[in-house]
């Protein structure tokens, strides 16, 4: 059976190879690449999504599909536009109504990566703030502690740099830009994070001999939000069926480091100081 989905879009002539992280009878956890969305962009209804992409393919019993016997996925929790990684999808209705309840509980730990700009006297740390939409600006969420919904999300740093670090981010309710505004909010912005106020990060400032060939132009070491899914972890839906089956009770997905995420902590901890591990 493949191990990937391929997908391809011949409106905007894009391609995707996704790599599959896990699948079971109910289950199939993706590797979601950045920049791709999960659900249709309201603002440009035009824009490839995910779902959109898989269910054409459902329809027309592409070939992933087809060898699976696929006739229904749904995703079973979100992730930006901008954020790669660990995605999961349901198979059938009774394992996404399963899943919405443990994701609805806080019950599934979930762990991302991020990289920052900015500096933390703490190895740990978490912030409560209620958020909201912004009522003026489309697509931007702030700390509104008078009318916000309920949000937490816990922080360990895993690597401290000059001007910025490397976190580990467990957010325990599923707010829209939950950990983007949570950074903001504690002057931690992501980089590459425009919308919330993130700085690009630049070979250029890093290497004080930086030289770039004449009629190059400088790109960014990651550019788009610098932030990815890395882990999550389930209990596998009907536990009690799987346990009398000799099946585990819980599911661990795990995604590998994009290679852009990868290049701009190569970098970093080759100039921007000796990078101390705290896990």
């Amino acid at each position: 059976m493949s191990e990937f989905i391929k997908l391809s879009s011949p409106a905007t002539s894009e391609f995707w190879e996704i790599p599959i992280l896990f699948e079971d009878r109910h289950l199939l956890a993706l590797d979601k690449p950045a920049g791709l969305p999960v659900s249709p962009d309201r603002h440009n209804l035009e824009r490839p999504n995910l779902l959109k992409l898989l269910h054409r393919d459902l329809a027309r019993g592409a070939g992933w599909a087809k060898e699976r016997g696929l006739v229904y996925l749904m995703n079973a929790h979100r992730l930006d536009s901008s954020t790669s990684g660990v995605l999961l999808l349901a198979k059938d209705k009774p394992t996404l109504g399963d899943l919405a309840g443990q994701f609805g509980s806080e019950k599934p730990v979930r762990i991302y990566v991020a990289l920052v700009r900015g500096a933390s006297e703490k190895t740990e740390f978490d912030c409560d703030a209620k958020l909201a939409p912004h009522p003026l600006r489309t697509s931007y969420v702030r700390v509104d502690p008078k009318n916000g919904k309920r949000a937490r999300t816990e922080f360990t740093v895993r690597e401290t740099f000059d001007r910025f670090l490397l976190l580990e981010c467990r957010p325990l309710t599923s707010r829209t830009d939950q950990i983007r505004a949570h950074l903001k909010y504690l002057r931690l912005p992501l980089v590459g994070d425009d919308l919330y106020g993130g700085p690009v990060l630049w070979l250029s400032t890093l290497k004080s001999d930086y030289r770039l060939k004449p009629g190059r132009t400088e790109r960014p070491l990651i550019g788009r939000v610098a932030l990815h899914a890395e882990r999550l972890v389930i209990a596998r839906p009907g536990a009690d069926e799987k346990a009398s089956e000799g099946e585990a009770e819980s599911v661990r997905i795990e995604a590998p480091w994009p290679k852009d995420l990868t290049v701009a902590v190569k970098y970093l901890r080759r100039y921007a100081g000796r990078s101390v591990n705290t896990k």
